[in-house]
């Protein structure tokens, strides 16, 4: 059957008009870079926090923020430093003279998109801090629980080139990562197309005035709402929960993945059906998103790592071994 040519059950129409639309805004400021585009497209589409990584001056936090201006929501940028503080980033109680109270001074991350910009530069006190608000989208402070409003998305930067004046992020905090986004160089046309453009751009430097707000936030949840809906078939959760099993009992890795990751791969292969105006996912959508679920949250074993293997080579490998249902 040609999925191309399905017509889905769930009208995807205005879901698939919105993606198109943010990708096209995108694409008139960023020169390629689709992978990434599209992973934190499906990370908005499924409520996710997404953390690129990738050497200085390959568009990350560009690419972020034009994401933002797309979307018609409160957004907000961080840049953490090694002598950030937890009530920095959410808040703190402060002392009001004219009614002799604590009143509670919201931080940043109250927003819905919320940019992070190097985020492994703050050390582990500050980084923990973000635990609750991206797992619960919740603040707890001085016994109040503050909830934060929908849509809610962390989007997080780092080099892993420099390590001088960087803390590595804990096992927690990367698991709260749906994806893990690698940014490579352009190539060399994407690259005279980068040039080309920044030229015509007249010396502008505020790049995310050229782009329009195209999906607002009421759209946003109308969308996270209809991936939800879209239908996974019982051989597939047998095949999603198949892969995350062997990364646990593979040799060549020190740490597996948790039941998390199948729920991240099973929500992120829906928002590639949805995108793909599709209402049901099928194994195509689940080896397109799984590398991109696991590569943070497996571990190789010293040997492997002395060896050069990658954990993408891990994975690739496991994929290959895992039957695809029928």
């Amino acid at each position: 059957m040609d999925t191309n040519t399905f017509q889905p059950r769930t009208d995807f129409s205005a879901l698939h008009e919105g993606v198109e639309g943010i990708r096209e805004q995108i694409g008139k400021v960023i020169v390629g870079q689709h992978q990434m585009v599209d992973l934190l497209i499906a990370g908005l589409l499924t409520q996710g926090h997404v953390l690129i990584e990738g050497v200085p001056g390959v568009a990350k936090t560009l690419t972020a923020k034009l994401l933002a201006q797309c979307v018609d929501a409160d957004f907000s940028r961080i840049q953490f430093t090694p002598d950030l503080m937890p009530a920095d980033v959410l808040g703190t109680s402060v002392f009001n003279p004219q009614t002799r109270e604590f009143e509670y001074k919201k931080g940043p991350v109250f927003s819905n998109l919320v940019l992070i910009d190097e985020i492994n530069r703050a050390p582990a006190k500050t980084q923990s801090a973000l635990f609750e608000v991206m797992e619960e989208r919740q603040i707890t402070n001085d016994g109040t629980t503050w909830l934060l409003d929908r849509p809610f998305m962390v989007i997080a930067t780092q080099n892993p080139i420099e390590q001088e004046g960087t803390y590595r992020l804990p096992e927690a905090q990367l698991d709260r990562f749906l994806f893990k986004i690698e940014v490579k160089y352009p190539n060399l046309e994407e690259e005279v197309a980068v040039l080309r453009g920044i030229h015509h751009f007249n010396g502008e430097t505020d790049l995310t005035k050229m782009i329009s707000k195209v999906v607002t936030t009421t759209q946003v949840i109308e969308f996270q709402n209809l991936v939800r809906q879209v239908v996974v078939d019982e051989k597939l959760f047998h095949y999603i929960a198949s892969i995350i099993n062997e990364t646990r009992m593979n040799s060549s890795l020190y740490l597996g993945a948790s039941p998390r990751a199948s729920i991240a791969v099973m929500n992120c292969a829906k928002a590639s059906a949805a995108m793909k105006n599709r209402d049901f996912v099928i194994p195509d959508d689940v080896v397109e998103m799984v590398p991109h679920v696991l590569r943070h949250r497996i571990m190789l074993t010293p040997e492997k790592e002395m060896e050069g293997i990658k954990t993408d080579d891990v994975i690739a490998q496991i994929v290959k071994t895992i039957e695809v249902p029928r």
